[in-house]
């Protein structure tokens, strides 16, 4: 069964009056294409997707699908704290012809580590055959998927990686200890992503590749080939990047950045709220130190 590695990017969504700007989308993917990104990664939390109904997030992941023509995966997120709407919504994703699909664990309900097992085996037994990536990122979802009940997710082959958002190495190392090369282990926080690789992880899914994709892609390739003078020296080269695109809540600085380079509108939905001009500033400065930005 097919898995997912290297530089993946979260997607940031564009809103143009409301509504899905599906031209900027499909900017949005041959920009990430051509800056090197392996698997796209629509409808996560980056994508806002948790403020857009079924048919949006369906409609959003069949775009990146119909633009990214096969030159690289697509994997679509299909997260909720409801078993039977992730259920829906993976048929979903599948339908629209992704690749796999990424699925947060529960948040707010905040299931035992049994029910965590029961979600995603219920999930598998849904749709046999189909990839699905954990994605344990509990400062977002308050419920912490174990390195004891991942090993328990091996057993349904239709789970190929997690995405682990804890920044903990540690927890990497764990995870690995537990289920070795059975699952890809992924990378979900830009700020440990060479740490990551080092300890047994083949990539990351990323916010900064949004507006930075060739600097992730190439940091990812070298990490991976060993190189680590050069990804260190590409981790170190992005970090205040990466603290400007969590200065405020995610996704509202990196939509602001890719509105800077002319790629979108600033446009998010509520409860989330366009970047406070200081931060903007700042992140506008921070982009034309790194050559992205040239005015």
């Amino acid at each position: 069964m097919k898995t997912f590695e290297g530089s993946m990017t979260a997607l940031a969504t564009p809103f143009r009056n409301g509504a899905l700007d599906e031209s900027a989308y499909r900017a949005l993917v041959r920009q990430q294409i051509e800056g090197g990104t392996s698997v796209l990664v629509p409808m996560g939390t980056t994508g806002e997707s948790v403020t857009m109904s079924a048919d949006e997030q369906a409609r959003a992941v069949r775009v990146v699908v119909e633009e990214a023509k096969g030159r690289v995966q697509v994997l679509g997120g299909a997260g909720s704290n409801n078993t039977a709407e992730v259920i829906a919504s993976v048929g979903r994703v599948r339908d629209a012809g992704a690749d796999g699909s990424l699925i947060v664990t529960p948040y707010y309900n905040r299931p035992t580590q049994a029910g965590l097992v029961e979600h995603f085996r219920a999930v598998a037994r849904a749709h046999p055959g189909f990839p699905i990536v954990a994605y344990n990122v509990p400062g977002r979802t308050g419920v912490d998927l174990l390195p004891e009940t991942v090993q328990r997710l091996c057993d349904f082959p239709e789970v190929v990686a997690i995405k682990e958002a804890t920044g903990n190495m540690a927890r990497a190392v764990d995870i690995l200890e537990k289920c070795g090369d059975r699952l890809t282990l992924l990378s979900g926080d830009d700020f440990t992503v060479l740490p990551f690789i080092a300890c047994g992880g083949k990539g990351v899914i990323s916010v900064s590749s949004n507006v930075a994709p060739r600097l992730m892609a190439d940091l990812v390739a070298a990490g991976r080939a060993g190189d680590f003078a050069k990804a260190r020296e590409l981790q170190v080269k992005m970090n205040n990047l990466h603290r400007l695109l969590f200065v405020e809540s995610s996704p509202i600085p990196v939509k602001w950045g890719l509105h800077l380079l002319g790629l979108f509108g600033p446009e998010v939905r509520l409860p989330l709220v366009p970047m406070t001009a200081p931060n903007a500033e700042k992140l506008g400065d921070e982009l034309r130190l790194l050559g992205l930005l040239k005015h």
